[in-house]
């Protein structure tokens, strides 16, 4: 009998330091989103990448900031919330080791008005909103150029800024803005550009709200970001994998009515 429970003991004891090993290799992988379209989307996928035995942590950041530098210090695993154009300007000013592993969607921008249902409407003097960041401040002038309000010149053609602007025949104002800030900035401008996730947040449907809307041929396709030493992680082509799947697709595609636009 004492031999047998010795026998016992010594095949628990073989048996149980593979078994913390595993416990101690499994992860939850902390993805950084913004408020809004990327966390809906991403909070519909974490259940199917849990049947696929993945499990993610969705934190959510209030600005366009710190989900890139929290990736890069090891902080977050990976973030999803930003733009191709906005990530290759941080990774070029920042020095960040990251790397995009795949797209997402299209968000397009807009611009939104409470005082203006078209931009015929706008008076000289008025004044427009615009993204203070160099990336979506571009891309808001842009689709101002787009649409006759000024013209910009040859340079800077996916992030100019405001001394780029070498024709304004209406004489508008342009104010520069914290992006999360700027649907309630709509109350004291005349009309500004809001980038879909935070329109989404304050309650507006860009297809029936905007005054005008982004192509949905924009290059400002969204991107999943990662450490470069990441990059062909296992964890990563599961997570790119499973969101870029037919039933995310017909999520966005029913969930948001156009507003957003599968880049998949």
């Amino acid at each position: 009998m004492k031999r047998r429970i010795l026998i016992l003991a010594a095949l628990c004891g073989l048996l149980a330091p593979p078994l913390l090993s595993s416990a101690a290799e499994a992860k939850v992988y902390k993805i950084g989103v913004t408020p809004g379209v990327h966390e809906q989307v991403m909070e519909f996928v974490k259940p199917l990448l849990a049947k696929k035995g993945l499990e993610i942590q969705i934190l959510s950041f209030s600005d366009y900031v710190l989900p890139n530098q929290a990736v890069n210090d090891g902080d977050l695993d990976m973030n999803a919330f930003q733009h191709k154009p906005y990530f290759d300007n941080q990774v070029k000013d920042r020095g960040y080791k990251l790397v995009s592993a795949g797209a997402n969607f299209i968000a397009p921008m807009g611009i939104y008005s409470k005082k203006i249902k078209s931009l015929d409407e706008i008076k000289k003097g008025d004044t427009i909103g615009i993204p203070n960041d160099p990336t979506n401040g571009g891309r808001a002038l842009l689709l101002l150029q787009k649409h006759g309000l000024i013209a910009l010149g040859s340079g800077n053609k996916l992030t100019p800024g405001v001394p780029d602007i070498t024709g304004n025949p209406k004489g508008i104002k342009i104010a520069e803005l914290d992006a999360a800030q700027m649907p309630r900035a709509l109350d004291d401008l005349t009309a500004g550009a809001v980038n879909t996730n935070y329109a989404v947040e304050a309650g507006f449907l860009p297809t029936r709200d905007a005054v005008v809307l982004e192509a949905a041929d924009s290059p400002y396709v969204n991107i999943f970001a990662v450490r470069a030493a990441d990059k062909d992680a296992e964890w990563v082509k599961t997570i790119v994998s499973t969101y870029q799947s037919e039933p995310v697709r017909q999520f966005i595609l029913t969930q948001f009515k156009g507003a957003l636009v599968p880049a998949f």
